[in-house]
């Protein structure tokens, strides 16, 4: 038992089951299967923008432009959408992702190239992409009424009962998890942000791994970018504003290092399954979604004195304890 409580994902899924049990002594319906599938199909693009940002924060960088990334591509589809209706949906999804990947490109570059530091970057760009949907839409809104229904529809569509989209972020899942354990770059991508300097040496260009991170996170951010406007049918300036520290949260808590190089898949997915339960529980027991952004702050403070505490003393391994015998 005592080990089990070491592992931060025993213990965050002990903990989200503990908040749902206690929820639903408030009311039953809250775990009841169809209401679980809502929390889960909620939580789904929350999923999709942490895994992202958990490969940025591995090479211990930080993108702080996710949020704005989304809302400028759900604005340009929303806007292609009510422009051009007869353009298939999986198209308009093709066109998000990769103005997505061209903006997390962007901010790659900018610290590949020119070394600036990711926080000013992002935070730079976050400004930026906020002002192009200002720009591009002259602050006006797409609506339900101008969108297609397809558009709308598809991610709603129910398969095996579950909505396609909370699919779409389990198959988003299973590749982040195979990319990060079996792909070469993946697993550089955590060599290079336990010891740049080991890496360098070894071979690796540490910037360009942190560039493939912030292009994977743009990409995922502007998929997600079709799927909040399909989810919510509305394309505004002020999409997901504040969203990114949501994000971030969700890294945290899953036991994503904020000093690189330490993290798992599963620990960032239960961390964004854990502020869902809280997103969606505070409602329930009366507490004002308002009070969101500040219970989402506390808590990764918390999770960032936690996970400080618990690296202090202990050295990474980075090769397996087999490997070093045979040596």
């Amino acid at each position: 038992m005592k080990t089990l409580f070491k592992q931060r994902e025993a213990l965050l899924s002990i903990l989200i089951v503990v908040m749902t049990l206690a929820v639903a002594t408030i009311t039953a319906d809250f775990i009841s299967l169809a209401n679980l599938v809502i929390v889960y199909n909620d939580t789904a693009i929350l999923i999709i923008l942490a895994l992202g940002q958990m490969l940025v924060i591995i090479t211990r960088c930080i993108d702080l432009s996710v949020a704005a990334n989304l809302a400028f591509t759900a604005m340009v589809v929303s806007m292609l959408n009510s422009q051009f209706p007869e353009i298939p949906v999986v198209f308009l999804l093709i066109i998000g992702a990769l103005l997505g990947m061209c903006l997390g490109m962007i901010n790659g570059l900018l610290v590949w190239k020119l070394g600036i530091p990711a926080i000013v970057v992002t935070l730079g760009t976050m400004s930026i992409y906020r002002g192009a949907v200002f720009l591009l839409s002259d602050g006006k809104w797409v609506n339900a009424h101008e969108m297609s229904e397809s558009f709308i529809d598809i991610p709603r569509y129910v398969l095996l009962g579950l909505p396609l989209m909370a699919w779409l972020s389990i198959l988003m899942i299973a590749v982040m998890y195979y990319f990060s354990r079996y792909q070469r770059t993946g697993r550089e991508i955590f060599a290079a942000g336990n010891s740049p300097v080991a890496a360098f040496y070894c071979g690796m260009d540490v910037g360009k791994l942190q560039f493939k991170a912030f292009t994977i996170s743009g990409l995922l951010a502007g998929l997600c970018g079709y799927l909040w406007a399909s989810r919510y049918a509305v394309a505004y300036v002020d999409v997901a504003a504040g969203f990114e520290l949501q994000v971030i949260a969700a890294c945290v808590i899953g036991g994503i290092s904020i000093m690189g190089g330490v993290g798992t898949v599963l620990g960032c997915v239960l961390g964004a399954l854990f502020l869902g339960v809280i997103n969606n529980a505070l409602p329930v027991i009366g507490i004002s979604p308002f009070w969101q952004m500040a219970i989402s702050g506390a808590v990764i403070v918390i999770a960032v004195v936690v996970n400080t505490r618990a690296e202090q003393g202990h050295t990474r391994i980075i090769l397996k304890k087999a490997t070093l015998k045979a040596a």
